[in-house]
């Protein structure tokens, strides 16, 4: 299998970190996205939201990271990441969905105002935009933060695609100026999850990790 990656990209990496624990080898190839190669035609072919990852499985492609999830921990040989609880797998899909409606962007105005911005130089981060994340990440962050009390998971006993989707926002906490003062919770759980084998194997693909 073949995955389409940006390298440091969060919906990248939760993607690789669900196939090394679903003991998947994947060919990564990168996209090389500041240098527009997903306006090439032969990317568009596969994926026409010029968008990564994208997954291709012999004559089968898939794009949207928490659909290439999804498909990974069902096709890989490892321990399953489906629970066959259904309480237990709605509420996976809960947690991803909710990642990708509100935690995900409440981290990516951080991610774009103070890291991208930067990289790219296309200006100085717009207080404006950072107080409108401050709020989001306020509300939100205060949910995550609440219900991982007394847990070291999501869901269940076991690290599932929950975990992976919500943690992948923080690989560039740091980096990205995330305001976790406070969130003691999301830290502890998050260093965790990170700290995986599945996890390290994934940032260890980000050149100069």
């Amino acid at each position: 299998m073949q995955l389409y990656v940006f390298p440091p990209s969060p919906n990248s990496l939760r993607c690789q970190a669900v196939a090394n624990q679903a003991g998947i080898e994947l060919e990564l190839i990168p996209v090389d996205l500041p240098g527009g190669a997903q306006m090439n035609d032969e990317f568009v072919a596969l994926n026409p939201n010029h968008k990564i990852p994208t997954l291709v499985d012999n004559d089968f492609v898939l794009w949207e990271s928490t659909a290439i999830m999804l498909y990974l921990a069902q096709k890989g040989p490892g321990a399953s990441l489906i629970s066959e609880d259904l309480k237990e797998r709605v509420t996976v899909a809960q947690w991803v969905s909710w990642t990708t409606a509100h935690w995900g962007p409440a981290c990516r105005i951080f991610a774009f105002e103070n890291l991208i911005k930067k990289i790219l130089s296309i200006g100085d981060p717009d207080p404006a935009e950072l107080a409108r994340g401050k709020e989001e990440f306020a509300l939100f962050g205060a949910v995550l933060n609440d219900h991982l009390k007394g847990r070291d998971t999501l869901v269940g006993s076991s690290v599932s695609l929950a975990d992976h989707a919500a943690v992948s926002w923080l690989v560039h906490a740091e980096a990205a100026g995330l305001p976790l003062d406070g969130y003691d919770e999301i830290t502890r759980w998050s260093g965790n999850i990170l700290g995986t084998d599945a996890w390290q194997q994934a940032l260890a693909t980000i050149p100069g990790q």
